[in-house]
């Protein structure tokens, strides 16, 4: 039998009615995650705002291919080193080092003082070693990638790594100190700067070179130093507000029972994502291979995909993970699986309606977006069916980012590097045979549903996983949730289409796109969400409180 729908959802709570120390800790997480939501969704605004002006200012083909390529390795070589570490199981273990006498302040400077001398030398062998990361993920085999291009970007760009460590280190020790602002706004800076860089790049005269490739291009300087000093922007915004918790940063080269634990810890989180880097390595080759501009589409796509993802998943994981990592500390698995639980319905309630409506607007969305400048109507329009595809992954990739964050707050790094084997495993030979089946023009399109199908064999993986570990996860309760919001959603989708055919051919393209987009979100999503309320889905409440008091300003 399923749940009813008006049952009580905070975390923590039992079917009888909830204690106000529970009600209390659910207004403080949608309070906390409501207002990251806002920075993260400024964030992921401008940051796409910068990626749509690239798109006008380079097309989408050969050099936007190279730049893209060569602007992932920082973050590909940061997330080897400590990118995922950082992101997992550092605020866990800075949370449980809160109760040390002196509040953490001795295990903060060791770790701080051991990944900081990791990432500088990293940084420095990093750029050494450009031209073989470009031969590792560029095929060179074919006239659709510029190796040579992609070198001299990377030569600019991967000094970032040092600077992406910073603000991730930053970052944690802020948020296990319940600071979630700064984090949240600084890449807004960033993405700022990196606007105005390309400004400065679009009124220069000419193109950057490609036959030859000069290092001392103007063009080619200007946008690689430019993107380069946007992260370095990010991670200086950071230091203030350090500042401001007392914390004062010291050389400490000790070594404790601790730091050996983060070191096992941290093993095997590199396993993850040495395995899922693999799963990478081989997306970049099939498309740099394939038709030109498809690392374009597929790098715009997997951002506009995202988007939601960033705004609400980031935002909840953010807020959530402190108490997490604290119930787990505790040894209070029964507030582990509530907040898990919670954060399940939360993201199904508010993902799934913008994902179902994705698949009806993806083609007007890259035509909308990316039909000017250097870019065509083609091409915009097969990026815009390439997030259309991606959609009915995003709840899965949601649900796979939270699973994860529960087993790195009971300090089990296995697991799901254990859980990213099976996925690479599935993704590998999917993408393969998505090259050899598919026309050179529709790979993207292909690359994208394998990335969404293995979300899905995780998001499975993992929730049988936790159950095992745990038990009882409450699943049926996000059953429920799940079957109400894909009633809703359906139905979201139904008025977005019906809306659709309404929209004259007669238009021009980029026209037709954007009337086409703006009715069918704002129909599509508006009988979702509409549905849900009239449902008097609880999970619901959080956003449709947090709307009711901005109107209630106006």
């Amino acid at each position: 039998m399923l749940p009813a729908v008006g049952m009580p959802t905070a975390p923590g709570e039992s079917t009888e009615a909830p204690e106000r120390p529970a009600t209390t800790a659910k207004e403080s997480l949608a309070k906390s995650t409501g207002k990251i939501a806002i920075a993260s969704l400024i964030s992921r605004i401008t940051g796409f705002l910068w990626k749509m002006m690239l798109v006008w200012a380079l097309g989408i083909g050969l050099r936007n291919d190279s730049f893209n390529v060569a602007n992932t390795l920082p973050n590909i070589v940061y997330e080897l080193l400590l990118g995922g570490v950082l992101a997992s199981i550092v605020v866990p273990l800075l949370v449980r080092s809160q109760d040390d006498p002196d509040g953490g302040k001795a295990y903060t400077q060791r770790l701080l003082t051991v990944a900081l001398s990791l990432l500088a030398v990293a940084t420095a062998i990093a750029v050494i070693a450009a031209p073989l990361f470009t031969s590792l993920y560029v095929d060179s085999s074919t006239d659709r990638a510029n190796p040579e291009l992609t070198t001299a970007f990377a030569y600019l760009l991967l000094p970032q790594i040092l600077f992406y460590g910073v603000f991730a280190l930053l970052m944690a020790i802020l948020n296990a100190k319940q600071i979630f602002g700064p984090p949240a706004w600084a890449p807004v800076v960033n993405n700022l700067v990196v606007m105005l860089t390309i400004g400065v790049f679009a009124l220069m005269p000419g193109e950057i070179s490609v036959d030859p490739v000069r290092m001392g291009d103007a063009k080619l300087l200007t946008l690689g130093i430019g993107v380069t000093l946007g992260i370095v922007a990010q991670a200086v915004m950071l230091i203030p507000p350090m500042l401001r918790t007392g914390f004062r940063f010291r050389w400490n080269w000790g070594i404790d029972a601790r730091m050996k634990e983060f070191g096992g810890l941290a093993a095997w989180i590199l396993g993850y994502v040495a395995v899922s880097q693999v799963g990478y390595i081989v997306t970049t080759r099939v498309l740099t291979a394939g038709d030109e501009g498809g690392m374009t589409a597929y790098y715009n796509a997997w951002l506009l995909f995202q988007l939601p993802y960033g705004v609400i998943g980031v935002s909840l994981l953010t807020a959530i993970m402190p108490r997490m990592s604290r119930a787990a500390a505790d040894g209070d698995h029964p507030q582990l699986v509530a907040n898990l639980s919670y954060a399940s319905r939360i993201s199904t309630v508010t993902l799934l309606p913008i994902a179902a409506v994705m698949t009806v607007v993806g083609s007007s969305v890259g035509v909308a977006l990316f039909s000017f400048g250097a870019s065509d109507v083609a091409a915009a329009g097969r990026l815009g069916d390439s997030l259309a595809i991606a959609a009915f992954g995003l709840l899965p990739y949601a649900l796979v980012m939270l699973q994860l964050r529960v087993f790195y707050a009971l300090k089990d790094a296995r697991t799901p590097t254990l859980i990213m084997l099976v996925m690479t495993a599935v993704k590998v030979p999917l993408l393969y045979l998505a090259a050899g089946l598919l026309d050179p023009t529709q790979i993207v399109l292909g690359a994208m549903l394998v990335n969404s199908l293995t979300f899905v064999v995780g998001a499975v993986l993992g929730q049988v996983w936790l159950w095992v570990r745990l038990g009882n996860l409450r699943s049926r309760r996000v059953l429920g949730v799940i079957l109400f919001t894909v009633f809703a959603s359906g139905l979201g989708v139904g008025a977005a289409v019906v809306i659709g055919m309404l929209v004259p051919d007669a238009l021009p393209s980029t026209l037709r796109a954007w009337v086409s987009l703006v009715a069918q979100s704002v129909v599509g999503l508006g009988v979702s969400f509409g549905v849900l309320a009239a449902l008097k889905v609880d999970e619901l409440a959080p956003l449709t409180n947090r709307v009711s008091r901005l109107l209630g300003r106006a």
